[in-house]
This record gives C-alpha cells, structure tokens and sequence, in this order.
C-alpha cells in the first residue's frame, strides 16, 4: 500500500471480526516496531504479545476497573483476538546515557527533559499501527486505567523496571464499522491551524 494510503486511513478500529490474525502479520508489525528512532540507540521497549484467547481474556481482566459495567466500547474491543502491551524502560536510557560516549557521569533523571523511553516507545507503538494498515487490519492504541496497570504487571510478570505506556488491540475489522469515538464528532485540525513557521505569531 502506498505511504501516503496507509497516514490516510489509520484510524483506531474498536470492534473485530472472529477471523484469526497471521502470526508473520504480527511478527512484521513487531519487526517494524523496532525500527523506531530511540534516543542514543537505547532501545528501551518491550512487547508483550497476548495472541491466545485465554491470555486476552487474562488481559481483560486485569485492565477492567472492578465493578465495571461492560459499555459498547468494551464490548467491541474484547473482540480483538491480539493484544500488544507496549512496555517502556527508563532505566536503559538513565543507562545508556551514562556510558562514556555520551559524556554523563550519573543517571540523574532530571538531566532529561522530556522522558524519551514513554516517547521512543510511543513511536514504535505508531509503527506497529501503521503496519496494520498496510496488511488491511484494524488496531486501536488506548490507555490501560491507571488502577489497574498494577495488576497487568503482577499477571503477565512484567519486570518493575518496564512501564506499560497503553495497549494495542489488533485484527480483521468488523464490517462498516462506523466511525466511533472523538473522532466522530470533532474535526481534524488543519495545517494552518497547528504550524507556526519562524515563530508562534506567524501564520503558517
């Protein structure tokens, strides 16, 4: 699929068909992923792969709140046969920046200004939904709730030094699925609206 299709239709599927995903697919979206821009070639990500019904549904369960009422959207996503959990590692980073060729002596975490591993890892959670697109797939990336992250760690034994940045569900997309969420129901900004060129005042 040409670049350009592939930024044109990206948008977050939130309900799947029943259809099993390749494991190649998933192994190409992974492989992709690791080609994301990491500061000082730190490399600080993980993926953890949720490709089996019964480890889905382990996932479901440790990232749904207690007591909550299964709506529309959990519905939907709960159908996705793969989920990708996106990890991030400060400590890589903190790491490899103390290392000779980077001239720091510490892993003072306040030398940084901005935590590159949430964003490095960001990136390579775009690669992996941009890659769905061009194998004709639907994925969606959202947030894991804030209680619960915890518990999605202790199930899957996820190392403390690895932070789960959100999650991916991933699959065949349900027929004319409508367009759902935010998305629906406010416009997508224009350039002349977000790009400043020479300064803030400027008009793009």
């Amino acid at each position: 699929m040409d670049f350009q299709d592939v930024v044109r239709r990206r948008h977050m599927v939130r309900t799947y068909t029943a259809d099993p995903v390749d494991p190649d697919v998933v192994d190409r979206m992974l492989r992709n992923a690791l080609h994301a821009p990491s500061a000082g070639f730190s490399q600080g990500w993980a993926f953890l792969v949720l490709d089996r019904p019964a480890d889905v549904d382990r996932f479901w369960a440790a990232a749904t709140p207690s007591g909550a009422t299964p709506g529309r959207w959990l519905r939907g996503m709960r159908t996705a046969p793969v989920v990708i959990v996106p990890l991030s590692c400060k400590a890589a980073y903190l790491g490899r920046y103390a290392e000779p060729d980077k001239g720091w002596t510490d892993q003072e975490e306040a030398r940084w200004s901005v935590p590159y591993w949430h964003i490095d890892t960001g990136m390579a959670a775009l690669l992996i939904l941009q890659t769905a697109v061009d194998e004709g797939l639907g994925a969606c990336f959202f947030g894991i709730p804030p209680g619960n992250d915890g518990a999605v760690r202790a199930e899957f034994d996820v190392p403390g030094h690895f932070t789960p940045i959100g999650a991916i569900t991933l699959g065949h997309p349900a027929p004319a699925e409508p367009v759902r969420g935010s998305a629906a129901s406010r416009p997508r900004k224009g350039v002349e609206e977000v790009v400043h060129r020479g300064g803030w005042s400027q008009p793009s």
